[in-house]
């Protein structure tokens, strides 16, 4: 036995789990490792966060907040913070990633993603909790440079050169500012179909019109303060799975309706700079996923990420930054799917 796995063994003794049986689920982009622990008469989720690779308390801070507030965050059972362990309610299996592609998917989705789009609307009338990070325009500028650094390398086997890097950096920032024209919320960063379980019968009898208790939320701990439409980016412009481009304007016009307050021309432009920050991110961070961790399956959704690029630089805002990629990347030179 690792020394690791002695930790845990202690740590599920201590938490009064010990003796469970233990079995592995899925992992994610980072560190952390996921069990699904069963006893008689019931079930719990350990996460292994090894640091100082993963700090749990984030994660056990924003869980809390979201728990208080009402939402289907999971409940935590036991939490060791220096070893990185913690041991959390079971949600269960059904992630929307698995119920949108089972047999009733295509029934579900609407209301899959309704329900998701109600849960942002009402958090975002919320307030953040104290002490978060703001996701301002010099980060978002920095993260944008995952492309240059780890996306050209790969692609192109060709480092940046400094006047080819300062003339992107001035694209970005010549359009990083409309995004912080839209007001600010609690953003949970990678809010998306991985990381939501449909729970229809959450709840029990507490009454929920909206049917937002009926999300299960994970993988949380990235949460920052962020402009409003930057979580509906994540879920509907998904590097994992398409959405359906009318389901999209659907749940943006669902969204906008909920909030009337909402400058919509504002909104709709601050949604596509943060959907072409993020998506080119998310270039550079599959890549280094794969250059650095091994991790080459991520290179499958590339195709999937670039037609989301392409179309967020058709924004009439983002006409700086287009122009970068059509020089520097041009069309025929981007992964497109076979």
């Amino acid at each position: 036995m690792s020394e690791r796995d002695d930790q845990i063994v202690r740590f599920l003794a201590s938490a009064g789990w010990a003796g469970a049986v233990r079995r592995p689920l899925a992992g994610d982009a980072s560190f952390r490792h996921y069990e699904r622990l069963s006893r008689s008469g019931g079930s719990a989720v350990l996460m292994d966060a090894p640091p100082p690779k993963e700090d749990v308390r984030p994660f056990l801070a924003i869980a809390r907040h979201l728990s208080r507030l009402g939402y289907s965050a999971p409940v935590i059972k036991a939490a060791d913070e220096v070893a990185g362990f913690v041991l959390l309610e079971d949600l269960g299996d059904d992630l929307y990633t698995r119920v949108l592609a089972g047999p009733d998917g295509a029934r579900l989705e609407p209301e899959l993603y309704a329900a998701a789009i109600d849960l942002l609307a009402d958090l975002h009338t919320r307030q953040a909790p104290e002490g978060l990070a703001r996701y301002d325009e010099p980060r978002l500028l920095t993260e944008t440079e995952l492309f240059l650094d780890w996306y050209v390398p790969r692609r192109f086997g060709r480092m940046v050169e400094p006047a080819e890097r300062e003339a992107y950096r001035a694209a970005w920032r010549e359009v990083l500012p409309f995004a912080w024209r839209a007001p600010a919320a609690l953003a949970l960063r990678d809010y998306h179909a991985d990381n939501l379980i449909w729970l229809p019968t959450r709840g029990g009898t507490t009454p929920d019109p909206q049917g937002i208790c009926r999300v299960g939320l994970l993988d949380f701990q990235d949460a920052i303060v962020a402009p409003m439409p930057y979580d509906l980016v994540s879920l509907l412009e998904d590097a994992r799975r398409d959405v359906p481009a009318p389901l999209v304007e659907t749940m943006i016009a669902r969204y906008l309706a909920a909030r009337p307050e909402l400058d919509e021309t504002i909104f709709r432009t601050a949604y596509a700079v943060l959907g072409a920050q993020r998506n080119v991110r998310i270039l550079g961070i599959f890549s280094r996923l794969c250059v650095r961790d091994g991790k080459a399956r991520y290179l499958g959704f590339l195709p999937r990420v670039w037609a989301l690029v392409e179309h967020d630089l058709s924004h009439p805002a983002l006409a700086p930054v287009a122009r970068w990629f059509a020089r520097a990347v041009p069309p025929a030179e981007r992964e497109r799917a076979a």
